[in-house]
């Protein structure tokens, strides 16, 4: 009967439908977890699974109803460094890689002295963005806690909301209160700007939105993955995201339409996008779709065509690009890149060769400047196809939202 009713719960849970989390942490790679009941959202999209799945001793000690709060800490002078911290009532739970560290659960007053029980949420806060590596719990008041010291500041926020759950992400700052969210300066507490927004516009993939969304603040400043990027011969940037994408003209003008409106035999969701000789190859699953550029934007008749009939290779494919003047069609599948030569037919995919680099590729494109490539919320730029997949280390780091689409909230 439990288990049934595990089952009917899980099939309740739409994040989409508008959700209060009750806490909200990155794992140690980066992917965020969203805590609601005694299940678990993985990242951005997806569906809900229970979190004695992947956290089996929550259900151990505690019968879990839910996680009142959670942070990876951040201290790196200290073993507990990148480890997940979770708080169930009176007791607190320490993982790496989703393995319990030894001694845990501890009672909260034990590992963090001078902090309630029964938290309302929890953010790690390093050094500079706090005055020391800290953390800021939230109960009623604000309670900044150093991480080296274990001295406990107590504050009082007053321009922030009550936060079901608070989240650091991209360096910044987020406090959930139902299924809203404020950003907020960990130092005072202070929010600037627009706030509250809806945490479905922002932190989640979802295919409908209230009549009120500001859909093109909503793409451009989007904490969700891109699922393709092309520039075509004009230099227009086209990015897209589930149902909708951004188009950013020559002169940096932004514009936002529905992949419906725009591309209506496409309806929605691409897995890549290339451009080559003023066309669009949308690929969607194992299909090919082909536009020509322009207003309106115009399906090529014959198509689609499968992905093997028209790049010689299987779909579906993660991403790919084509750079200036040239022929040949770069083609991430996994960790993989192929060359097709565009230029000639039957195409057949060549010079296969690994990308070491990346887990996931989401999205890249390719410019006068070199390539982009795309992975979760940041951009590596690469200054050729050849030192992409020759470079054994990573380059700086850019986000998605700030310098591409000059979202700076």
């Amino acid at each position: 009967m439990k288990l049934l009713t595990h089952i009917l719960f899980m099939s309740d849970l739409d994040r989409c439908k508008g959700l209060e989390m009750d806490a909200v942490a990155l794992n140690e790679e980066g992917i965020p977890y969203f805590f609601k009941g005694d299940h678990l959202f993985k990242g951005f999209h997806g569906k809900a699974e229970l979190s004695n799945g992947s956290f089996s001793e929550l259900d151990d000690h505690h019968h879990l109803g839910h996680v009142d709060a959670a942070f990876r800490m951040h201290y790196e002078d200290d073993p507990t460094h990148n480890h997940m911290f979770f708080f169930l009532d009176n007791k607190v739970f320490r993982y790496y890689q989703h393995n319990l560290e030894a001694g845990y659960p501890k009672d909260i007053s034990e590992v963090f002295p001078g902090i309630p029980d029964h938290l309302d949420a929890a953010v790690e806060c390093p050094k500079p963005e706090c005055e020391e590596d800290s953390v800021i719990f939230f109960k009623d008041d604000i309670y900044h806690y150093n991480v080296k010291t274990k001295a406990v500041d107590k504050k009082e926020f007053k321009s922030m909301p009550n936060c079901t759950s608070a989240f650091r992400f991209m360096e910044h700052y987020y406090c959930f209160h139902g299924h809203m969210f404020s950003k907020f300066d960990p130092k005072t507490g202070e929010v600037h700007g627009k706030y509250p927004k809806e945490a479905r516009d922002y932190f989640m993939r979802c295919s409908k939105f209230g009549d009120d969304s500001d859909h093109l603040d909503r793409e451009r400043c989007s904490r969700v993955h891109l699922d393709a990027v092309t520039s075509d011969d004009s230099g227009n940037i086209y990015a897209f995201r589930g149902h909708h994408f951004i188009r950013k003209d020559d002169n940096d003008t932004l514009t936002s339409d529905t992949i419906e409106n725009a591309f209506k035999e496409l309806h929605s969701e691409v897995d890549a996008v290339f451009s080559y000789q003023d066309h669009l190859y949308m690929i969607k699953d194992d299909q090919v779709f082909v536009y020509k550029v322009g207003e309106p934007h115009t399906h090529l008749e014959g198509y689609p065509k499968p992905v093997k009939e028209e790049l010689g290779i299987e779909g579906p494919i993660d991403a790919a690009f084509v750079c200036q003047d040239h022929h040949i069609a770069h083609i991430v599948k996994g960790r993989d890149m192929y060359d097709v030569d565009m230029s000639v037919t039957p195409r057949v995919p060549a010079n296969q060769r690994p990308i070491s680099l990346f887990k996931k590729v989401d999205a890249a494109m390719c410019g006068p400047g070199g390539v982009k490539v795309i992975s979760g919320s940041h951009f590596y730029h690469f200054d050729s196809v050849m030192l992409l997949a020759a470079s054994r280390a990573l380059p700086e780091q850019h986000r998605v939202s700030l310098e591409l689409f000059g979202c700076d909230h």
